[in-house]
């Protein structure tokens, strides 16, 4: 097996360890913590986070860089483009260093829920992360060497083992009395560990070098330009899932963020399996585009995988509509009661409904990615997603984390009614027989078995085994009717094709 397959093999591998590990571990350290002092690791959490945008995407113009003078075998290049970007990240850490002993005084004064001890913790948490995303940013930099030598198992085997052991250190931590510092000093731990590991394989193994030649204003320019609109979109993507953190962090109390948090986690494992699928189709997408394909044989590919899509996310989205309240109160209910875990619940669903549309039309972001486009994507995305957070942050101060939401997800919905002319108009995509076709016998099977499974609520019980009955039920009964109801031809023969090589080895 090729570096490729194996290292896409070890991606889902860890998309799937990251949501169902972090699905049991969740609990396991609110309840440790408890709802304040969570409160207050996932809120310094997410403003670190948020200063790690300065890392202006050049761990991806890496990975394109060191490709492109491998392939064209110049190491003296090479040589000279590492060391340049080093020097680079060099000021970027000094700078992230500044931004934190200037902000570390504010910290008590912006937080102004926070009680004594726990503005403590804030600060705590806050130097210890500080001090994280300085040494992190540069030392990302050598997973981006490694992809850039088509060297894709390491990093993501090093990663994998990385997620497991510490998962099993925090939790033996937490069960010998540990706290929200204890966990942030194991992840600064493990980093400087891990970074070793990386830094000895890059240099010793890959043999890498690097030798500033020369420095030259082109050069750096001509790095930054391709970093430009991977930078905007880390930008967009800490507005999407970290905005909401800081600015309830400034008007509401721990407990606050903890619902939010706890919601904003549960929306991204819902787009975790969309993203998982639609990822696979860039090449097809890039090839498509080079062959120059007509905007209708794109369309009829982005319905393909736009149905396969909506399917999945339907029974996930039906799922936790019917019985998500019940398996967010099993889940988190002994820390958040019966309220804050209604609130998660909405959330949540609040998140899955705004992400569905952007999920589904996934293969949109690959002809765009494809034929260089991306750049109004940002645009659009950056700008209606700080108006989205300034409304959210209004109506937070009435209605707390659920109005942070309803303002955040507003920007999305406006968002893609946009991206959806854009699609039609500029990029040629057939969108009116792109929702035509993707509705077409799905969508109101989705609806019958929603309103038909809405009937299991009325089961007795309240428990663990009361909920996997149930969900079990929906599950049998969304499989069989979307199979028989909602499925065309071409899904039925996927279906059939993906279970055959089970079914032939039950039968050997």
């Amino acid at each position: 097996m090729s570096q490729l397959k194996k290292g896409a093999a070890l991606n889902y591998m860890t998309i799937f360890l990251t949501n169902v590990v972090g699905l049991f571990i969740t609990p396991f350290i609110l309840n440790h913590l408890g709802k304040a002092e969570y409160g207050v690791y996932t809120a310094i959490g997410a403003l670190v986070g948020t200063i790690s945008v300065l890392d202006l995407g050049l761990n991806n113009t890496i990975v394109r860089f060191v490709a492109k003078y491998r392939a064209e075998n110049d190491r003296k290049s090479e040589e000279n483009f590492l060391a340049t970007t080093m020097l680079i990240y060099a000021v970027i850490s000094v700078v992230i260093v500044i931004i934190g002993i200037s902000f570390y005084g504010y910290i008590d004064t912006y937080f102004t829920k926070m009680n004594t001890e726990e503005i403590r913790i804030a600060k705590t948490i806050f130097i210890l992360l500080i001090f994280n995303l300085a040494i992190g940013l540069p030392g990302g930099s050598f997973t981006g060497i490694c992809y850039g030598y088509e060297m894709f198992v390491f990093p993501k085997t090093v990663n994998i083992i990385r997620y497991i052991l510490r998962t099993i250190v925090v939790i033996g931590v937490l069960l010998w009395g540990g706290k929200a510092i204890a966990l942030v000093i194991i992840d600064t731990v493990f980093n400087i560990i891990f970074l070793s590991v990386e830094f000895y394989y890059v240099f010793y193994k890959l043999k890498v070098k690097f030798k500033l030649h020369e420095l030259k204003l082109k050069y750096i320019k001509e790095i930054f330009g391709y970093s430009l609109w991977i930078f905007v979109f880390a930008l967009v993507s800490i507005l999407q899932w970290k905005a909401g953190h800081w600015i309830l962090g400034r008007i509401a109390t721990p407990e606050v963020l903890t619902i939010y948090g706890i919601g904003i986690v549960l929306g991204t494992y819902y787009g975790a399996f969309s993203t998982a699928i639609s990822s696979v189709f860039l090449p097809r997408a890039t090839k498509m585009t080079v062959d120059n394909a007509s905007g209708e044989e794109l369309t009829s590919m982005m319905i393909k995988i736009g149905r396969i899509s909506f399917i999945i996310l339907m029974y996930i989205f039906g799922a936790f509509l019917l019985f998500g309240y019940q398996f967010v109160y099993l889940w988190v209910g002994k820390e958040l009661g019966s309220d804050g875990s209604f609130e998660v619940w909405l959330i949540a669903l609040l998140i899955m409904m705004a992400y569905t549309l952007p999920l589904i039309q996934g293969f949109g972001n690959s002809i765009l990615e494809a034929k260089n486009k991306l750049s109004f994507k940002a645009v659009l995305y950056l700008t209606f997603l700080i108006t989205g957070a300034g409304f959210g942050a209004f109506l937070a101060k009435t209605y707390g984390a659920l109005g942070m939401i309803c303002g955040t997800v507003t920007g999305w919905f406006i968002v893609q009614n946009v991206m959806n002319f854009y699609y039609h108009k500029v990029i040629g995509l057939n969108i009116f027989r792109f929702f035509r076709e993707l509705s077409y016998k799905s969508l109101l099977t989705v609806f019958a078995i929603i309103v038909i499974s809405y009937f299991i609520n009325y089961i007795p019980g309240n428990g663990w085994l009361n909920f996997i009955f149930k969900a079990s039920c929906y599950s049998i009964f969304y499989i069989l009717g979307m199979y028989h109801l909602g499925l065309i031809e071409f899904e039925k023969k996927l279906f059939k094709d993906s279970l055959s090589p089970v079914f032939k080895k039950i039968n050997e």
